[in-house]
C-alpha cells in the first residue's frame, strides 16, 4: 500500500516518419522493439499517451466517430497471423465484403460477385467463396487476408509481418503480390518485419527500430550499403550470428539504465559519454538519419 509507482518502459517513443502514396516505409527490428504496437498505434488499435498521427492534416487520435470509421476505411491492417486472423465460422464471401458492408459500400445482391473479383485480384479462382478458413493453407489465408484489406481501395495499409509464418517460396510469392497491388492502386505501406532480406527487397525506405525508437532511417539502398548506427551494423551482419549482439536477443536494459544511449550496454562501439548524453535522431545528409554520438 505504500509502495513507489513503478517506472515503466515506453513501448514506442519519439518517433516520427511520413509516408507517401505508392511508397513503401519498412519497419525493422528485433522481436519487442516497437514495430507492431506503432503499427497498431497510427491506426488507433492501441491507444497513445502523448503524441499524434496525421492524417489528411487531421490528427487521428481527436477523430470523433464518423471521421474515424471514415480513416478506418482509408487505412487497413493486413495481420501477421493468417489462421486466427480470419473468422473460421464466416465463409470467405463474407470475410472479404465485410468492410464493404459496414461502410454502406455494397449491396447484398452483389457480395458475391465481388468477392468472386476480389479473389481473382489476390491470385485465387473466385469459385471459392463459399469454402471456409480452414480449407485453406497458409499463404491463401494471406491472399484472403489482402483481399480483404483492398476491397475498400484504402490509400494505406499497415503490413504487420505478413509473411513471417509462411514459407520462404510462398513469402516471394506474396511480396510480390503486395508490390503489384501498390502499383495498380498508389497503395502506401508501412511494412513491418524483423527479416532484413524481405524489407529490403519491398522498401524504399527502412527505419531501423531499437527499444522503442528509430536509430536510423534511410532509403533502403543505402542502409544496406552504409550502415552507420552499431545497431543496425550488428543486425545485418548478425543474420544467422545472433551471439554477436553481445546480450540475448531478448534481454533489454532495463528502465533505470537508460539514461543515454538505450543500445550501449550491447554496443560494441560504446563510449562512456553514450550512457549519459541522449540521443537525438539526426540528419547527416541525403536523408540519411542517425541516432549516435559517434557519427559526427
Amino acid at each position: 500500500m505504500f509502495s513507489k509507482p513503478s517506472a515503466f518502459n515506453k513501448a514506442v517513443d519519439d518517433v516520427s516518419f511520413s509516408v507517401d502514396r505508392k511508397e513503401t516505409i519498412g519497419l525493422v527490428g528485433e522481436s519487442g522493439c516497437g514495430k507492431t504496437t506503432l503499427g497498431r498505434t497510427v491506426l488507433k488499435l492501441m491507444d497513445a499517451t502523448a503524441g499524434e498521427v496525421l492524417f489528411h492534416d487531421k490528427n487521428v487520435f481527436e477523430l470523433n466517430d464518423a471521421d474515424l470509421k471514415d480513416f478506418h476505411k482509408k487505412v487497413q491492417i493486413i495481420f501477421q497471423d493468417p489462421y486466427s486472423s480470419l473468422n473460421p465460422r464466416m465463409k470467405i464471401s463474407s470475410i472479404i465484403t465485410e468492410g464493404l458492408i459496414i461502410h454502406s459500400e455494397i449491396k447484398k445482391r452483389e457480395i458475391k460477385e465481388k468477392a468472386k473479383e476480389l479473389m481473382d485480384l489476390v491470385g485465387l479462382s473466385g469459385e471459392l467463396i463459399d469454402r471456409y478458413p480452414h480449407e485453406f493453407s497458409g499463404g491463401q489465408r494471406q491472399r484472403i487476408g489482402i483481399a480483404r484489406a483492398v476491397a475498400l481501395q484504402p490509400e494505406y495499409i499497415i503490413c504487420d509481418e505478413p509473411v513471417s509464418s509462411l514459407d520462404v517460396s510462398v513469402q516471394a510469392q506474396i511480396i510480390n503480390l503486395l508490390i503489384d497491388l501498390q502499383k495498380k492502386f498508389n497503395l502506401g505501406y508501412i511494412f513491418i518485419s524483423h527479416d532484413l532480406s524481405v524489407v529490403r527487397y519491398i522498401s524504399h525506405k527502412i527505419a531501423v527500430m531499437y527499444f522503442g525508437k528509430i536509430v536510423e532511417f534511410c532509403e533502403s539502398g543505402e542502409l544496406f550499403n552504409n550502415p552507420l548506427h552499431p545497431y543496425t551494423k550488428l543486425l545485418l551482419s548478425s543474420v544467422p550470428e545472433k551471439h554477436k549482439l553481445g546480450k540475448a536477443e531478448d534481454e533489454k536494459p532495463a528502465v533505470t539504465d537508460i539514461l543515454g544511449c538505450s543500445f550501449y550496454q550491447r554496443c560494441p562501439e560504446a563510449k562512456p559519454e553514450c550512457k549519459e548524453m541522449p540521443q537525438e535522431l539526426k540528419d547527416i545528409g541525403g536523408g540519411h538519419k542517425v541516432s549516435c554520438i559517434l557519427i559526427k
